[in-house]
């Protein structure tokens, strides 16, 4: 048993609306810390739980994600069980359910800060002893170096000198200490390379940095050290060669400037050849700063987790978070013991999780089981295809007409551009005891990188929803939501 404190976001006495899916809120404090694709609005899980739902009813989620769908469940008071085969998914779920008190995380900070401050930016220090914040890259070649004018917001553009070219020699020969080298594979859907490493999103400089702040990290346990770790991630694309230079932009549309701004990583591989190293330390200690305030606005309450489907059940949990493969686990479960079923399944070849994840799990010293992954994806040497996809995701939808009660829910968060990727659909009240009712489309409350703009691509995500049986009072849940059809959705998706 592992201990946990439990925050919560939202009052959990709230009744949660038919007017709030159509209005959801933007994610704040803990939810918008960390990135993630295929953070879904909050909104549409509280009213299902809380409306298809009873007090200790089980919720599963077999692709687990951001993790977020737990904490709401938890905060209704609802058991929960969540499975995802992305050690980086557990490690974040674990974090939002498991926070440290802002006090100890604060404390924590200042530790580090303390031990190791001086050498990093000992590595960063120019001629003169200023600090530098940005160095300014084009592929191989360093073309400016920045700093600030007594720590204030003004910066001073410089060409680099003999001492800047001398430092990074420093570290030519520098190997990992505390961070996998890393699995990658040739995918222009993410603009990988099959012999890329960590050694090609980072410079050696910047990983010898980090470096030292796991060293530190390390010294912790438990939820502070999981935070901890989880500040590195969150901040580690600033930390990256993949940090674009934005040139060319007027205040105005038809204006031109020979000024240069830091753009932001984009989520993906893409190393641009105009791009920054920027300072570790600042983005390590802007994303705590970022933390620590968020911190202070959560309550605590102590909560205990299971890592097996047995314990979940034997010991009557009401967490479990399991790492794994789906369409194993839900075997282990019991025949009709779960409510529930709410999940957003990887969508085709939409988003190769696994494969996206993989800096993050490498700076977590996670190893990733590719193989196990059930996905769509554009690496020909991983052989995940639309077929096996498909065979996968039929035999999960089998399990889960097993598993849920006879008055239990299936809810599915789906998009897929073509037709052939909503064939399981077809064989689900051919092969199961499920039932389609109807769907509604998920609205987002802005434009998010979950939304796939592709040419051919549906103007929505919809969530399906099936149980054993149509009848009026289950309908009556659902047809009042703004959208909700009984029609199929993927009618405007195309043959492909």
């Amino acid at each position: 048993m592992y201990s946990m404190n439990q925050s919560t976001l939202f009052n959990i006495d709230e009744n949660h609306t038919i007017e709030s899916i159509s209005n959801p809120r933007t994610y704040k404090g803990i939810y918008a810390f960390h990135k993630y694709w295929g953070k879904k609005p909050v909104e549409s899980l509280d009213y299902c739980i809380e409306h298809c739902t009873n007090k200790n009813d089980i919720v599963l989620d077999p692709f687990l994600g951001s993790g977020l769908i737990s904490k709401e469940t938890h905060n209704l008071g609802r058991r929960f069980l969540g499975i995802d085969i992305n050690p980086f998914s557990i490690e974040h779920t674990l974090f939002l359910l498991s926070l440290p008190k802002a006090e100890d995380y604060k404390e924590a900070i200042n530790s580090i800060k303390k031990n190791i401050l001086s050498k990093i930016s000992e590595s960063y220090s120019l001629k003169n002893a200023d600090i530098a914040t940005h160095f300014l890259w084009n592929n191989d070649t360093l073309q400016e170096v920045w700093t600030k004018v007594n720590n204030s917001r003004k910066k001073i553009q410089l060409k680099p000198t003999d001492i800047d070219l001398d430092k990074i020699k420093k570290f030519e020969n520098y190997s990992v200490r505390n961070i996998q080298t890393g699995t990658f594979f040739e995918n222009t859907r993410i603009n990988s390379l099959e012999n890329m490493t960590i050694y090609d999103l980072f410079t050696k400089r910047a990983l010898h940095n980090i470096d030292l702040i796991l060293d530190e990290i390390n010294k912790f346990s438990g939820d502070l050290k999981r935070a901890l770790q989880l500040t590195l991630t969150s901040s580690s694309g600033q930390m990256s060669n993949m940090v674009f230079a934005i040139t060319g932009r007027g205040k105005t549309k038809n204006q031109q400037s020979e000024k240069i701004e830091v753009g932001s990583w984009v989520i993906g591989l893409w190393r641009p050849d105009l791009h920054f190293e920027i300072n570790v330390w600042n983005c390590f200690e802007n994303r705590a700063n970022k933390l620590y305030k968020a911190l202070l606005e959560q309550d605590y309450t102590p909560i205990s987790y299971k890592d097996t489907v047995s314990d979940f059940y034997t010991k009557q949990a009401k967490m479990g978070i399991i790492q794994g493969n789906s369409k194993n686990e839900l075997k282990k479960i019991p025949s009709e013991s779960i409510k529930l079923i709410i999940t957003d399944p990887p969508h085709s070849d939409r988003i190769p999780y696994l494969e996206l994840s993989e800096m993050w799990n490498c700076l977590l010293n996670k190893q990733s089981d590719f193989s196990e992954e059930i996905v769509v994806s554009n690496a020909k040497t991983r052989n995940k295809s639309k077929d096996k996809y498909l065979n996968d995701m039929r035999e999960i939808i089998n399990e889960s007409s097993r598993i849920l009660t006879k008055d239990g829910y299936l809810l599915l968060y789906f998009n897929a551009k073509d037709r052939n990727s909503w064939s399981f659909f077809d064989s689900i009240e051919k092969q199961t005891h499920l039932v389609y009712l109807g769907s509604f489309p998920m609205i987002y409350s802005a434009n998010s990188v979950v939304q796939d703009n592709r040419k051919g691509a549906m103007k929505s995500d919809y969530v399906l929803v099936f149980n054993h049986s149509r009848v009026k009072k289950m309908l009556d849940i659902f047809n009042k939501i703004n959208g909700w059809t009984r029609d199929k959705p993927f009618k405007e998706a195309k043959h492909v």
